[in-house]
């Protein structure tokens, strides 16, 4: 008897921006998953008419299906708080896009969906609705109060952030020995449980220019994150480094490690993204569940257009299959 299909969670994101018709795109696909599509059904209607596609919209009723045919698409209707003007967020939605993420936490919490991806916000509508926000990462932290680690990975390159979402001039006071801790801890187990790396080998980013050349270039490696590493040496886990960024991605340190764990957000991403910027995702370790995302933003310019590029959306979507398959529990009835 044929298992029942995974039911994947998709968010739209901000509706003004190309979310919409990634999601749309992918649906029209043939990908082996029951997608939930959790947004507004009309948006959905009117970016399927912008991409040019054929979908068959129905309303989600949590039942277990057997198979999805190319276009089918489920939707668990949350409406807009005014019609999207594509190229133009409206905070009006704010409300709206913070609704479908919930509804993808508490859906996955409660067993409802196998796993959420989501297509990008815009962070400053929301901020601009008077509600603050810094990012998926950290509300779906809060939503279900775990400590957690963003990743992006892609085929050939996984990096997790010490930091994310901060100024510039707000990094070294955040890189403390205790955060520094409980994110190695969170990447190390994570590697283990949703990649299969029974001893993964992280790399470990300096903060500094040449990872502080000795304290001549700033003395957090010495006085922080060197002490950190050896002690958590002691204790089994595998940690290169503090590594100097710029000749960390040689090919040759490559061949040491698993993952890098990066100090800040634009310390090791550029090399990431422009390197296999169609096939990274953006996943949250440290979750209850799996979640996933595009690696790009909201592509203003291009909403509206149906040219926005599917290729990261689907690369999230086949990463958040094969990592919910892998998790403890996995339907396989």
């Amino acid at each position: 008897m044929d298992a029942a299909l995974p039911r994947l969670a998709v968010t739209a994101g901000e509706p003004a921006g190309v979310g919409p018709e990634l999601l749309i795109r992918l649906a029209a696909g043939p990908l082996a998953a029951d997608l939930v599509a959790i947004t507004d059904r009309d948006l959905l209607r009117r970016a399927a008419a912008r991409c040019g596609a054929a979908v068959a919209l129905s309303d989600d009723d949590g039942a277990r299906v057997r198979a999805r045919a190319p276009g089918a698409l489920r939707v668990h209707h949350v409406p807009l708080g005014a019609e999207e003007r594509p190229g133009h967020p409206d905070p009006r939605n704010a409300a709206h896009v913070l609704a479908t993420l919930a509804e993808a936490a508490d859906g996955c919490l409660a067993g409802r969906y196998d796993a959420v991806v989501t297509a990008p916000l815009q962070k400053s509508s929301i901020n601009e609705a008077g509600i603050r926000f810094s990012g998926h990462t950290e509300f779906f932290a809060a939503r279900a109060r775990a400590g957690v680690v963003m990743m992006l990975a892609s085929p050939e390159l996984r990096v997790a952030l010490a930091t994310t979402h901060l100024p510039l001039a707000a990094v070294p006071a955040a890189i403390t020995a205790a955060s520094l801790e409980r994110t190695l801890r969170i990447v190390h187990a994570e590697l283990g449980a949703k990649f299969g790396l029974a001893r993964p080998r992280i790399a470990v980013l300096g903060l500094n220019p040449h990872a502080g050349e000795g304290g001549h270039l700033g003395r957090e490696e010495i006085d922080t994150i060197v002490p950190l590493l050896d002690r958590l040496r002691a204790e089994g886990m595998q940690l290169l480094g503090p590594l100097p960024a710029d000749t960390a991605f040689v090919p040759a340190q490559r061949a040491r490690y698993d993952a890098v764990l990066a100090m800040y957000h634009d310390q090791a991403l550029p090399v990431l993204k422009s390197e296999a910027f169609d096939r990274t995702v953006n996943l949250t370790l440290g979750l209850p569940f799996v979640r996933t995302s595009v690696d790009h933003g909201t592509a203003l310019d291009l909403a509206g257009t149906g040219r926005a590029d599917p290729s990261s959306m689907l690369a999230a979507a086949r990463l958040a299959l094969e990592l919910a398959a892998r998790a403890p529990g996995a339907r396989d009835e």
